[in-house]
This record gives structure tokens, sequence and C-alpha cells, in this order.
């Protein structure tokens, strides 16, 4: 996990962002569900305002555009804009290309049970969360 950690610290840096700046744009690309400024600050742990305030920063830089929620009309959401996404991918590409050549070296069965796992691993740690929202 430290690795990933500064892994992002050097891509905060490179794209001129702070930290959860990029957390925030990370976390809208992973999302499933559109996310509303209100509900990308709540998974950051921080306050409304605030919130409000990092999507106004990246929406300036031309990173994200908020729009129309897709079924209630009196929200918003905020997207990742195509620009946003390259500027990620430019600087993502290097450590992109480690990746593959990892992949490489394992062969298909090798990088088949990686997936695997990390899909396991990644579903046990939402179930992980979903039991934290549950808790009273």
């Amino acid at each position: 996990m430290r690795a990933a950690e500064d892994a992002g610290h050097v891509l905060a840096r490179r794209l001129g962002l702070p930290d959860n700046d990029v957390r925030a744009m990370s976390l809208l690309v992973d999302s499933e569900d559109p996310l509303g400024p209100v509900e990308l600050g709540n998974r950051l742990g921080m306050r409304s305002a605030s919130a409000t305030e990092l999507v106004d920063r990246l929406e300036a830089a031309g990173h994200v555009r908020r729009a129309p929620h897709p079924r209630d009309r009196r929200r918003v959401v905020v997207e990742v804009t195509e620009s946003g996404r390259h500027a990620i991918l430019t600087e993502l590409g290097p450590l992109l290309a480690r990746f593959d050549r990892v992949a490489e070296g394992l062969g298909a069965e090798g990088s088949a049970t990686v997936v695997a796992y990390l899909r396991a691993i990644a579903g046990e740690q939402r179930a992980f969360g979903a039991q934290e929202e549950a808790r009273p």
C-alpha cells in the first residue's frame, strides 16, 4: 500500500495537483455510480465546502466538468474530462509499461492467478467497507 501511496504522490506532483485532487479523480474514474460533489467529499472524508472547492479547482484546470445527474435533474455529477484522462494516462504511461513487463514475465497462467487474487481481495475490501457503512 505504501508503494501505491508513493506513486500517487509522484502522479500528483507531475500533474501539479494536490494529492486529494488526484485521489478525487481516481475515485471518479473508478466509481460505478455517478458521484456529485457531496458524495465525492464523503468518500474523501472532507466537508461539503472543501469538496466544492476541490471540484472548482479541478474544473478550472479542465480535468473535470459538472454535468446533470442522469436520473435526478436537481443534482449534478462530476465527470473526468477527456483532457483529464489524457493527463493522467500520459503521466502513468511509464508505470503502466512497467506493469505490462511484470505481467509478461508471469505468463498467461501466472497473470490469471494474480488477476483472480486481486479481484478476490478487492471484493473482500468492498465487503469490509460495506460492513462499516452498515454499522450504527
